[in-house]
């Protein structure tokens, strides 16, 4: 039989590449898009990993390697919208750039790329797509409004779309992690403050402090290898499933902010982080 192809959005590090590597080592082709491929320098030596330029805000670049990888391995059977990064801070000091990076990367590249996709999957009258939300698509934190914005919206695309891809064969999948052993807090992450503000800053102190102990506590934080396996369930079950958690802490978070009204919610989070 054929090998299955995947195709895996911001594949350079963390989650994407984690799926990529899994993937591979289950006999899959796989198509590993990064902005910067020629930067590459693993994933390149794997067999039957083709790395290739997506960047999920320039179409060009998703239309031109959605066509080359069909060309390349005759058919693409999976698709995982993982790009993404984390924008925090008070709305206030944001400026609007940024903003509409935050939306055109995690919200308007995915519908871009599935978009690029969903016609191939109509042909075949088959596919499975991955969309990779968070815990943060179904409960906030201070400061991230944007993030959380992006990943609720993620959250209601993606639910939406089952009705429509039901028509055509396709299934829609939601993959919720926790805490991950990866550089959302660092390479990419898009901090803004105004410290002349004074208002804000007690919140944003104990906030970034308690992002610190969160993501280095063994008992929550979880390697990009375990998303992967839900990952990997998730293409395969051949299920209906909509919601898959990942992560140590995934079910945990999610059961509070499910068992609790918003005040109570509200509470939880302010004293878990000391303001």
């Amino acid at each position: 039989m054929k090998n299955k192809t995947i195709l895996i959005t911001g594949a350079s590090t963390g989650i994407g590449r984690a799926t990529a590597v899994y993937f591979q080592e289950k006999g899959w082709n796989v198509i590993a898009t990064m902005r910067t491929p020629e930067k590459e320098e693993e994933l390149t030596k794997l067999e039957n990993v083709w790395v290739a330029k997506l960047d999920v805000t320039q179409v060009d670049t998703i239309e031109d390697t959605v066509s080359k990888g069909i060309a390349k391995f005759g058919k693409i059977d999976v698709l995982v919208n993982n790009a993404g990064y984390g924008a925090y801070g008070p709305l206030e000091v944001f400026p609007r750039e940024n903003i509409v990076r935050q939306f055109n990367t995690n919200v308007i590249g995915l519908l871009d790329v599935t978009r690029a996709l969903i016609p191939h999957f109509r042909q075949n009258k088959n596919g499975v797509i991955i969309n990779i939300s968070s815990v943060g698509g179904k409960a906030t934190f201070p400061l991230g409004a944007l993030y959380h914005g992006t990943k609720f919206a993620v959250e209601g695309i993606t639910e939406s779309m089952v009705y429509e891809l039901e028509q055509i064969g396709v299934k829609a999948k939601i993959i919720e992690p926790g805490t991950i052993a990866t550089d959302f807090a660092g390479r990419s992450f898009d901090f803004q403050n105004d410290d002349t503000i004074p208002e804000y800053q007690p919140m944003i102190n104990t906030m970034m402090a308690g992002i610190g102990d969160v993501t280095t506590d063994e008992n929550r934080v979880s390697p990009p290898s375990a998303v992967a396996e839900v990952i990997f369930q998730a293409a395969t079950d051949g299920t209906n499933k909509l919601r898959y958690t990942a992560g140590q802490d995934a079910d945990v978070f999610l059961s509070v902010r499910r068992n609790s009204n918003d005040e109570e919610y509200f509470e939880a989070v302010k004293k878990q982080f000391g303001f």
